[in-house]
């Protein structure tokens, strides 16, 4: 019997790419999704063109200045809820998942709670004691999550990654190397990659590509030093066509999200991960940590790398395919390719 969900997964795009994957499965399974938003300007890149039911719940960051907004977020939710009286709510995590979870709750719809990182964040954890299901991404996530119904789906990643075509202005030979900060960019990281790839330029290596996603702030600042340092480069604010980004990488340098991990996983892509420092409850560290448990991938702790370290260690890479070999089929030993379905039916199954 056909049902109505609602997919809440406001946020950065490592919300949003899982949350639409799941409402993807549950339509093709003939029910009826809409996908709820916090409204952010950079939600528009993930969304994408594609027609299909958005909510807005007008949710920001959680502080005392925006506290104000956050109940008028709650109420927003009622209210739609009240119009949609759906069968289930699906919560991606973050602090956008908070009222619409709250207002779930308030109206006795049943709530999922989907978990992408290794530790649980706050409003994960809190939420958690009140859903009816909670799942997550990595194993030994629930250690964290003691007395609450759970179940491991894995993280389900966005939909066109896989059986993607190269990039064809890429040239033939070329070791390319893919660099991202998440769908907002990094600047530390931008700023040690585009050292490093000038360095790498400097001695003496000519067959080398870069594919930059850097986010807005610093698109145009890295355009010109590769342009400058004769890097050959594709340097973007922010990549649609992902699936093409990574057919093309030989290896990817990125910050340690949970979609990222997952999608490296997925596609069996080494790389050398550098967490976000500040990431809260260093679930970034935890991360990469379960990715080089398995041997796929390798951790830089950001305030120990320099342009020069991390060319070497790049350098060092190119010249071991075996090993990058080795590393890509450990990642892809530890995916859950089918982690969208498995959300799906517990959102079925409540």
């Amino acid at each position: 019997m056909a049902k109505t969900f609602v997919v809440a997964c406001g946020g950065t795009g490592g919300h949003v790419f899982p949350g639409l994957a799941v409402a993807d499965e549950l339509e093709r399974r003939g029910h009826t999704v809409e996908v709820w938003l916090a409204g952010r300007d950079i939600e528009s890149f993930t969304v994408g063109d594609r027609e299909r039911k958005l909510f807005a719940t007008g949710m920001r960051q959680i502080s005392l200045r925006t506290l104000p907004g956050a109940l008028r977020s709650v109420w927003r939710c009622l209210e739609r809820l009240k119009e949609l009286n759906p069968d289930a709510l699906l919560a991606m995590g973050s602090y956008s998942s908070l009222p619409p979870a709250l207002a779930a709750y308030i109206r006795r719809v049943p709530v999922v709670l989907h978990e992408a990182n290794a530790v649980p964040g706050k409003a994960v954890e809190a939420l958690s004691r009140y859903a009816a299901m909670t799942a997550y991404s990595f194993e030994g996530t629930e250690k964290w999550l003691h007395g609450r119904r759970v179940c491991r789906t894995g993280l389900p990643v966005r939909n066109d990654l896989c059986g993607c075509e190269r990039f064809g202005d890429i040239p033939d030979g070329n070791f390319t190397f893919l660099v991202t900060g998440g769908s907002q960019g990094a600047r530390r990281v931008n700023e040690l990659v585009a050292q490093a790839m000038c360095l790498l330029k400097q001695s003496g290596s000519e067959e080398f590509y870069v594919i930059h996603q850097c986010g807005q702030a610093d698109e145009q600042h890295l355009r010109e030093v590769y342009q400058k340092a004769g890097v050959n480069a594709r340097t973007c604010a922010f990549i649609r066509e992902m699936g093409r980004a990574y057919a093309s990488a030989d290896f990817v340098i990125a910050r340690a999200g949970a979609s990222t991990c997952c999608e490296l996983c997925l596609l069996g892509k080494p790389a050398l991960l550098i967490p976000l420092p500040e990431a809260k409850r260093n679930h970034q560290h935890l991360n990469a940590a379960a990715l080089m448990r398995g041997g796929g991938v390798d951790e830089g702790i950001q305030g120990e790398l320099s342009g020069r370290s991390v060319m070497r260690y790049l350098q060092n890479k190119m010249k071991d395919p075996e090993k990058l070999a080795a590393m890509g089929a450990a990642l892809k030993a530890m995916a859950m390719p089918d982690a969208a379905v498995r959300v799906a039916d517990v959102m079925e199954s409540v």
